[in-house]
């Protein structure tokens, strides 16, 4: 079952437009992945998670479901499994773009 849906993937995947929009929901379900992972890491039920956020186990299969989660609320489940929430944005590669790098202060500033 899991080869044909990569087969099956694989060949919606070659459609520009269903890439596009593949790729725009990755991140979301990127997010949802290291939940699911953080929880099974610590050992946890999805009912345990939500005892120790004060919530429901709805709640928390929502938050891991992929849709959109606010911020507050992954950091909330990051506490809950023993893990804090690290974000690391990472620049996209475009042309004529300025290199940007941390000074010691840790603030950006831009190079020419």
């Amino acid at each position: 079952m899991i080869t044909e849906f990569k087969k099956i993937k694989k060949e919606l995947l070659k459609s520009s437009q269903f890439r596009e929009e593949y790729e725009k929901l990755s991140s979301e379900y990127q997010i949802a992945r290291m939940l699911i992972l953080a929880r099974k890491e610590a050992g946890m039920t999805q009912q345990e998670v939500a005892e120790r956020m004060r919530t429901s186990q709805s709640a928390i299969a929502r938050i891991e479901s992929g849709k959109p989660v606010n911020l507050r609320s992954i950091e909330r489940y990051a506490n809950a499994t023993g893990n804090r929430v690290k974000i690391d944005l990472v620049r996209v590669a475009s042309s004529g773009s300025r290199k940007t790098d941390l000074n010691q202060t840790g603030m950006s500033r831009d190079r020419e």
